[in-house]
């Protein structure tokens, strides 16, 4: 009976050995492990083995992206104005070692900067500066967390400010300030478009005229063309009537000098042809003095051509 009390002692001991010589570690977390008070080695994700009673597992690290918020600050502007400000910060340790044994409380220590750091670049903005320059209150205190957090092990990856808030009476004065300028921007915005509308307006107008005056300088210039166009086609069909009428003259002299007349013998034709044409009560034929010269020749002719017949 003793022999099989000390067997399942013996078990039972070996047992409580094995479970305190393996630590099995999750991904992504870090155990610090202390040999005899002393930093020894780091556990890493998955089985590990201790020795027990010798080895001492300080403190499991999480190596994942953490967020620390801020609580709310009351801080002065420079124009000296209280605003509260809400910050978070998300950082990560890179360093377990360090983070263990380089501050005793790496979040404490970043919450703390993060307030110092805050006082110190409001302290030095005024009230629309402040408002307006999250971007740069961001980075400045990344910038001094950066600082004092590379020998924490711990990096800074974010600081975000979520809210700034002033007090309630300059938040209402900011916004009756704020509505006045919304009006005032509207009533510019309504002027400049009165003011547009009249410049379309005018310069339609103009643009109109304009194009109107075009129209009307066309079509005088068009009826100025085929007035002109008329004219020469006039002029022309004239000077054609009159070549006409000089190359049928020309044909019939050629043909009366074919049947053998001389010039005498035209022009006492001609005169006779005037002859008949004066015998009209209402015609009367002025002669020019060369013309009249010249009867005596013709006439000489014409007492020729009577007696022609009486030969014949």
């Amino acid at each position: 009976m003793a022999g099989l009390i000390v067997a399942i002692a013996a078990v039972l001991l070996a047992a409580l050995f094995v479970a305190l010589s393996l630590k099995i570690v999750p991904q992504q977390q870090v155990g610090v492990v202390e040999r005899l008070g002393k930093y020894n080695r780091l556990l890493t994700p998955g089985i590990n083995l201790l020795i027990p009673v010798i080895d001492y597992v300080r403190v499991y690290h999480d190596l994942r992206i953490q967020q620390a918020n801020v609580p709310p600050q009351t801080v002065i502007t420079k124009d000296n104005v209280q605003v509260q400000i809400d910050t978070i910060i998300f950082y990560q340790v890179v360093a377990p070692d360090q983070a263990t044994y380089g501050i005793s409380d790496y979040v404490n220590g970043v919450r703390n900067i993060t307030t110092a750091t805050l006082r110190q670049i409001i302290g030095k903005m005024e009230l629309d500066e402040t408002l307006s320059g999250r971007e740069k209150i961001s980075t400045e205190i990344r910038l001094a967390l950066d600082e004092a957090t590379e020998k924490w092990g711990v990096r800074i990856e974010r600081v975000e400010v979520l809210d700034i808030r002033p007090p309630a009476d300059i938040q209402e004065a900011m916004d009756k300030q704020m509505k006045a300028e919304r009006n005032k921007r509207a009533m510019v915005l309504a002027a400049e478009a009165a003011k547009q509308d009249m410049i379309l307006r005018a310069e339609g107008d103009k643009q109109s005229k304009i194009l109107k005056a075009e129209g009307d300088k066309e079509a005088r210039i068009r009826e100025a063309e085929g007035l002109r166009q008329a004219q020469e086609l006039e002029a022309l069909g004239r000077a054609k009537a009159i070549e006409a009428v000089a190359e049928a003259e020309k044909t019939r002299v050629e043909l009366l000098r074919t049947a053998g007349l001389d010039e005498k013998v035209l022009a006492y034709r001609s005169f006779e042809a005037l002859g008949e044409i004066a015998k009209g009560p209402a015609n009367k034929v002025f002669l020019p003095v060369r013309a009249v010269e010249a009867l005596g020749g013709v006439g000489a002719i014409g007492e020729l051509f009577k007696a022609e017949p009486e030969r014949k």
